[in-house]
């Protein structure tokens, strides 16, 4: 697969722009500024007066930001730092109240590619999968080390897989001979507990659900999500969106129910309003240019 010159293409861009709006002398956070994808393109119209606030967990994707937004019009502001971590980021920036908030959860697609991420089945990695070097607990502590049951319920709770007490089975096994430590491994050991079935093959390689959980939980994707669903809202001006691009089920009903708790309960920082009643998806040109896309949905709510 050909990679961009950024090494990763943003999601769902147009909708994005339209549906949040950025306009010049606002401040917007984009929680999620990757390869500076969807940055550079809010960036751009916010002119001199604006700012952007920029979030990553991942230092190396941040540096990579930084260059790319240098010639930026507005002020740009990057942090290391989870979107669980909105408030304190915001207090340092001395921005309490922004016009615009959004997070993109899906991962670069250079991180897949990369080794040193430990995200990929595609070619031997090491089995690590953080996106942040703060995390001290990588994929091969968890499959080596958790217990049976628990590493079970981790793969059905984070990914539905439903073999998932085979899978466990089958990796706690093969660490009683020797520590599990490559994705090669760990995906050769999935596919081998999966029983095989009639009818043309699955779209996605069997292994690809055990990969997402692993990655969710050694990041905590869910736990983070659920900060910033009930610390975003409270940032935002009247008249101010927060956007959510999410990449499975999963994420995108805890999106949905926590978007309908806030429309329904007054918070002290006033009402919000759901912009999106269903969830946007890509369309057919962008799927065409980038199939990666494909489970991509973006909801948006408005303060009031």
């Amino acid at each position: 697969m050909r990679l961009p010159d950024s090494g990763h293409e943003p999601v769902l861009l147009d909708e994005v722009i339209r549906l949040l709006e950025p306009r010049p002398g606002q401040v917007f956070v984009d929680c999620t500024v990757g390869r500076a994808g969807h940055s550079s393109a809010i960036a751009a119209r916010l002119g001199e007066s604006g700012v952007l606030i920029g979030l990553d967990a991942d230092p190396r994707n941040l540096q990579f930001a930084k260059e790319r937004l240098q010639k930026m019009p507005c002020e740009v502001r990057l942090f290391h730092a989870n979107f669980a971590e909105l408030d304190d980021v915001l207090t340092e920036a001395r921005a309490p109240l922004v016009d615009g908030i959004l997070a993109d959860l899906g991962i670069s697609t250079n991180q897949l590619f990369d080794q040193s991420y430990g995200l990929s089945f595609a070619q031997p990695m090491p089995l690590d999968m953080r996106l942040d070097p703060r995390i001290s607990t990588t994929a091969a502590d968890l499959v080596n080390t958790m217990r049976e049951e628990d590493l079970a319920d981790v793969l059905f709770e984070l990914a539905q897989e439903r073999y998932s007490r085979r899978i466990a089975r089958k990796i706690a096994e093969a660490r009683r001979q020797a520590p599990i430590t490559s994705t090669e491994r760990l995906a050769e050991l999935v596919r081998s507990a999966i029983p095989s079935r009639r009818g043309p093959p699955e779209k996605i390689d069997p292994a690809t659900r055990t990969f997402m959980a692993l990655r969710m939980a050694v990041n905590d994707e869910l736990g983070n999500l659920d900060a910033l669903l009930r610390r975003a809202p409270r940032h935002l001006k009247p008249g101010g969106r927060f956007g959510v691009i999410s990449f499975h089920s999963g994420e995108d009903r805890r999106i949905k129910q926590a978007f309908r708790s806030a429309e329904q309960t007054a918070e002290p920082s006033g009402h919000v309003s759901i912009i999106t009643k269903k969830p946007l998806s890509p369309t057919d040109q962008e799927l065409t240019r980038n199939p990666r896309a494909r489970s991509a949905k973006l909801r948006v709510i408005e303060k009031v």
